[in-house]
């Protein structure tokens, strides 16, 4: 059996600052691991027969601790995060042509807010006790999955330091040819490379009972069972994530997308590739409904009143909050809702707003199609939006492509125990097309007419245009007034 844990303890801080409390992270996954015990004694299974934990977890967000106190030297910063950002125009400006993409031929990333170097940069420039522990050698580097993976393997008394490809391809920190740490890079962010997590496979034995670590995009890849080249998934979550095997060669982009690693399923095996396509603003925007304007009360309730409306009325909504990542990686652009009258209600916003998503999602099929040179014929999809039906009719209808829903769409939490189960010296079971199950899904078939679509996102763009270049190039700060929220996403997958 697996035990695998997919969190997120978020404290945020708007609009520029999102951080997380490490200790609250390692909580939320004691009591993910409790809860599933608890469940499984319910169940008549004995706990002995757990046999692998699998870890997911967000993939850029960045941690610094002691490894002498196994104290966190400040909070995790957060993929959305955008504090960095004067300090990307620095890199940017310092670049041969200005060029964002300088790094690219080795990352496979733009320079951005988004990744974990910039993140790292700040943190040592910014924070005394990071910079002090750097210089004395105390301190520890790592995403999410490497602070989980520390702490569950015996933390400041022997823990494993390590991360996987998945997570080491999002750092700007990662040559994705040579599969390691790149020592150009690193002068190039001036860290240094004694902080950094030993890279391993995504499935293999790090320590007692952990045995699979793949950031959690990559691991709805695999939930998904997306292992053969061209095959695709789209993750809706807090924000959107598009990824298409492109096998064992990374494709590099010419249409604004990511080249990552996807997965290494083995000590021994080969890395596989993807392309991506990353949105900030998926599921945040209904949050953002709910919590600052009072517009739904629940999560659900959105799809009640869109259904209600039945059409925007000509409002377009840009979630824009955090800038716009791909395909057009502009951090000056900011969120806008155009096109009101007088008649524009509640419900023709909340219709917007999951227009919104399905539109940044067709940019990013678009921008992948052109890349691939083989368009898609159908898109795979997961994650908790899934279960509103009326986003997945409107993502076909505008994608004009049939839209397949998984009966599991919790894909994440599945990949990582998937990976756990087949690591070498577990064998619980195996990936190899021949043994993979037959998984029922639901199809949702595009509704409406091509021209119609196209009509849509043509508005959609131009509403896209009128959100750039709104934020000035100064350094932006955290507001004085705040809210925080703990967010407790910790599901537990058992099979």
């Amino acid at each position: 059996m697996c035990l695998c844990t997919h969190l997120h303890a978020c404290i945020c801080v708007w609009t520029s600052w999102v951080e997380e409390d490490p200790k609250e992270i390692m909580q939320s996954v004691y009591e993910c691991m409790e809860r599933t015990c608890e469940k499984l004694c319910q169940l008549s299974i004995n706990i002995s027969n757990i046999k692998a934990v699998g870890v997911t977890n967000q993939r850029e967000t960045t941690l610094v601790w002691d490894k002498e106190t196994g104290e966190p030297l400040y909070n995790a910063i957060v993929w959305l995060d955008l504090r960095t950002q004067s300090t990307v125009e620095g890199l940017i400006n310092k670049a041969p042509g200005q060029n964002k993409n300088h790094l690219k031929h080795k990352t496979g990333l733009p320079i951005s807010t988004y990744f974990s170097a910039v993140k790292l940069r700040w943190l040592i420039d910014n924070v005394d006790e990071v910079r002090q522990a750097v210089q004395d050698e105390r301190a520890m580097f790592g995403t999410v999955d490497s602070w989980i993976i520390w702490c569950l393997t015996g933390g400041k008394n022997g823990g494993v330091h390590c991360t996987d490809v998945s997570n080491a391809s999002r750092t700007m920190l990662f040559n994705i040819h040579s599969m390691d740490w790149d020592p150009e890079l690193c002068r190039y962010f001036d860290v240094p490379m004694e902080i950094l997590p030993k890279v391993r496979s995504s499935s293999e034995i790090y320590g007692w009972m952990v045995s699979s670590c793949l950031g959690d995009q990559s691991a709805a890849l695999v939930g998904q069972m997306c292992f053969q080249e061209g095959q695709a998934k789209n993750t809706y979550g807090t924000g959107c994530f598009l990824l298409r095997n492109t096998g064992t060669k990374p494709v590099m982009s010419d249409h604004g997308l990511l080249t990552t690693v996807a997965y290494k399923l083995g000590k021994d095996d080969p890395a596989c590739y993807a392309l991506e396509g990353s949105v900030a603003i998926a599921g945040a925007v209904v949050r953002w409904l709910k919590d600052n304007m009072g517009i739904v009360q629940s999560s659900s309730e959105i799809e009640k009143l869109a259904a209600a409306a039945g059409t925007s009325y000509g409002c377009y909504f840009v979630p824009a909050f955090s800038g716009l990542y791909a395909p057009y990686w502009e951090p000056s652009a900011r969120g806008i809702i155009c096109g009101l009258t007088q008649f524009t209600n509640r419900n023709h916003l909340a219709f917007a707003a999951l227009e919104a998503v399905c539109f940044q999602t067709r940019e990013i099929l678009d921008a992948m199609n052109q890349d691939s040179g083989v368009p898609l014929t159908q898109l795979q999809v997961d994650g908790g939006m899934t279960s509103n039906r009326l986003l997945m009719q409107l993502q076909a209808d505008i994608l004009c492509i049939p839209v397949v829903r998984p009966s599991m769409s919790e894909t994440t939490a599945l990949g990582a125990a998937m990976a756990a189960g087949a690591a070498e010296g577990v064998g619980v079971w195996n990936l190899s097309p021949s043994h993979l199950p037959h998984v029922t899904s639901e199809k949702y078939q595009p509704q409406i007419n091509s021209d119609e679509s196209e009509f849509r996102f043509a508005r959609w763009k131009k509403a896209v245009q009128r959100s750039m270049n709104w934020e000035t190039t100064e350094p932006l700060r955290p507001l004085f007034f705040f809210f925080f929220c703990t967010i407790f996403d910790c599901t537990a997958h058992v099979q």
